[in-house]
């Protein structure tokens, strides 16, 4: 009976913190998904230069295409307060999308460092 108990008492302390772990911040809140990213993508970059996967060319051009985007959401939490409105990040999430087809084509091609 105890070792049920046990089972049970585990079950009830775990449920609730993966219950949390599963919630996502809603976008605006903290525009979590932009900044996430943003980071990413400077990972995958990066990755591809230590991998020898982009040349110097790639990853110049990779970069000057970040830097046009951060100054773009720069501009926009400008017009706003510092906040991002919904068509901003609609905006903003179809740049980080061609941006990073640009990373993976530009990592999976034949032109190595």
């Amino acid at each position: 009976m105890s070792l049920v108990k046990a089972v049970l008492a585990s079950a009830l302390l775990i449920s609730p913190a993966a219950l949390l772990a599963q919630t996502t911040p809603t976008p605006g809140a903290h525009d979590y998904n932009i900044g996430q990213r943003k980071v990413d993508q400077q990972d995958r970059i990066a990755n591809g230069v230590k991998s020898g996967q982009l040349t110097a060319g790639e990853t110049s051009r990779l970069e000057h295409q970040e830097a046009g985007i951060n100054k773009e959401e720069r501009g926009m939490r400008a017009q706003d307060n510092g906040h991002l409105t919904a068509q901003d990040r609609k905006t903003l999430h179809a740049q980080q999308n061609q941006e990073s087809r640009r990373i993976y084509r530009d990592k999976h091609n034949a032109n190595v460092r």
